[in-house]
């Protein structure tokens, strides 16, 4: 699907005295006022990162109004309209998902989330920190990373904030990917290494859903395709630094790193060396 933009939001970001510091628009992604918002395509969910601030959510006897301490999140689902009022100022990290990414955490089921204000979730807190980390210094070759995010925070939404009228059916746990799928993903991997590699690429070439795969690959592997990927790229540098003169800055492209400061970093902490440490042992 295309990325996202500002027409897909409810509108907040467009408000006069609204700053945005960082934003994932333009990387390439698929997924202080009193205010009314129309529905938007989008599910949002808002992070608090100081307070505690007052939030009014609603209008008449219907609104409601809590002081919401740093940590709490405020998610409005989509299609639905929004009245808000923020009694102070506040830093907040707003992450936007496509109805199509909670259905894919869902096993292709349709997703109604609740209405929360001020509900605490410490992993979907780490996530949107995480995802917010990656934007404030994109790479490309987080592109598979950043997706990986994505679809834990679509599937913890679905698992902590879903409005349900009865217990969701049980499903058997993932049974793992099969020799042809799992050969034909590192195939996919290794041929485009030094390319970002989007999660549905690699899910295509299991003839799998984003979510199904992820499960399944990780069951197989015991990894996510991000640090599967990570690995094999980093197999390939240190194969070239032994048998290659060629320099490091030109081998950490080559093998999908962003830079040579990116391939010491892995390697330092995979391997507990360097690039040029390498070379000069082998």
């Amino acid at each position: 699907m295309p990325e996202l933009g500002l027409a897909d939001t409810v509108g907040m970001l467009r408000r006069s005295g609204v700053r945005t510091r960082h934003s994932s628009a333009g990387l390439g992604w698929e997924r202080l006022y009193r205010a009314a918002f129309a529905p938007a395509p989008t599910h949002l969910v808002i992070l608090h990162l100081n307070g505690p601030v007052t939030v009014r959510r609603g209008r008449g006897t219907g609104a409601r109004s809590r002081t919401i301490p740093p940590g709490g999140l405020f998610v409005q689902p989509a299609g639905r309209t929004l009245s808000v009022e923020l009694g102070g100022r506040l830093d907040t990290i707003h992450a936007y998902l496509s109805d199509d990414a909670l259905r894919d955490a869902n096993g292709g089921r349709p997703v109604e989330l609740s209405e929360e204000l001020g509900a605490t979730d410490p992993l979907t807190e780490q996530l949107l920190l995480a995802l917010a980390g990656t934007v404030r210094c994109w790479e490309p070759s987080a592109r598979t990373y950043a997706d990986h995010l994505t679809g834990m925070l679509a599937a913890q939404l679905v698992r902590r904030h879903q409005a349900r009228t009865a217990p969701p059916p049980t499903e058997p746990g993932p049974s793992g990917l099969s020799p042809r799928q799992l050969a034909a993903v590192r195939r996919l991997m290794e041929d485009r290494l030094a390319d970002p590699l989007p999660i549905a690429d690699l899910a295509a070439a299991a003839s799998l859903s984003r979510s199904q795969f992820t499960r399944q690959f990780r069951a197989s592997t015991g990894r996510s395709p991000h640090q599967f990927l990570l690995g094999l790229r980093l197999e390939r540098a240190c194969r070239l630094l032994r048998t290659s003169s060629d320099p490091i800055a030109d081998v950490a492209t080559r093998c999908g790193f962003s830079h040579q400061e990116h391939l010491t970093r892995v390697m330092r902490a995979r391997l507990d060396t360097t690039p040029a440490a390498l070379r000069r042992g082998g």
